[in-house]
This record gives C-alpha cells, sequence and structure tokens, in this order.
C-alpha cells in the first residue's frame, strides 16, 4: 500500500535531490519497506538500519549508553540521540528514526503498549513526537500506524 503522504514525501524528496535514512527499533523495518515500496525510491533512500537491541542503537547509531540508562530506550532522549548519530553514520539529508513499544506484551504504567517515539532531523531542525496509539490494536497494525506517523512526522520537519 503506498498512501498519499507516502507519495508526497517521495515526490518532495525527488524534488528537492534529499536523501532519507532511517533508524527504526519498534517499527522493524517496516517504515524501510514502505519508503522503498515507492518507485524510484533508489534516488532519495540511502541506509536503513533496525537497531532493535540497546546495543545495536550504541554501536550502530552511537547512542550514549547513559542515555539508555536514564532515559531508556523508548525515550525523546534517545530519539533525539539516534537521529542525530544516524546523520553523522550516513550523511543523508533526513533522519527519521522511530523506538516504542508494538506489544501486544511488555511495556509499564509510564510506558505503556502503544507509546513511540519518532524523529525526525533535516538541516538545523530536530522534530521529536510521542506517539500513542491504543494498546490494543493488533502489533501488526500497531507497527503500520507507527510508520504513518513517522511519514508524517517527516513531511512536518520539511515544512
Amino acid at each position: 500500500m503506498c498512501d498519499r503522504n507516502l507519495k508526497k514525501l517521495a515526490k518532495i524528496l525527488k524534488e528537492n535531490k534529499l536523501t532519507i535514512s532511517t533508524a527504526e527499533s519498534c517499527t522493524g523495518g517496516l517504515l524501510s519497506s514502505r519508503l522503498t515500496d515507492v518507485s524510484g525510491s533508489s534516488d532519495f533512500v540511502k541506509q536503513n538500519f533496525v537497531t532493535y537491541a540497546n546495543e545495536a542503537k550504541e554501536e550502530i547509531l552511537g547512542v550514549p549508553s547513559e542515555v539508555l540508562e536514564n532515559y531508556g530506550a523508548v525515550s525523546a532522549q534517545c530519539a533525539e540521540a539516534m537521529a542525530k548519530g544516524l546523520r553523522k553514520r550516513t550523511g543523508c539529508d533526513i533522519t527519521l528514526c522511530t523506538t516504542g513499544i508494538a506489544g501486544p506484551t511488555g511495556g509499564s504504567k509510564d510506558k505503556p503498549v502503544g507509546l513511540m517515539f519518532v524523529s525526525a532531523f533535516y538541516k538545523d531542525r530536530m522534530l521529536i513526537k510521542e506517539i500513542r496509539l491504543l494498546p490494543k490494536l493488533p502489533r501488526k497494525l500497531m507497527k503500520y500506524f507507527f510508520t504513518q506517523k513517522a511519514i508524517d512526522a517527516a513531511l512536518e520537519v520539511l515544512k
């Protein structure tokens, strides 16, 4: 499925000769998959990573262990560090990152199933959004909605 906002994002990226990279945790590669569902995506998609484990966030993206220890992987601070580390690693114009809890198990009172942080970094603009979806959504649907929110965030940071 290739929706209107995804097509809009692809058009902006192509027309402005911008590149994008993603680092995903809770979406497990679905965001990357959706971006590459667009014909011609090789013009703008450069490198994508699934950094599911904390060790991957540290090793691949350079997320400081202090961020993970003090705030956790599911936090605005981690999402920001992921986006900055991804920019440093890839040199892409836009970095787009997701970290959250897709469920149906896991989560806590403070960080329930359905919580995600998305970061979109473009030029000097960092956008971080906290997303809360209904915890009873099926995991696949949760991940899909998380990717939709990430695509929306990318469009927002480009404005």
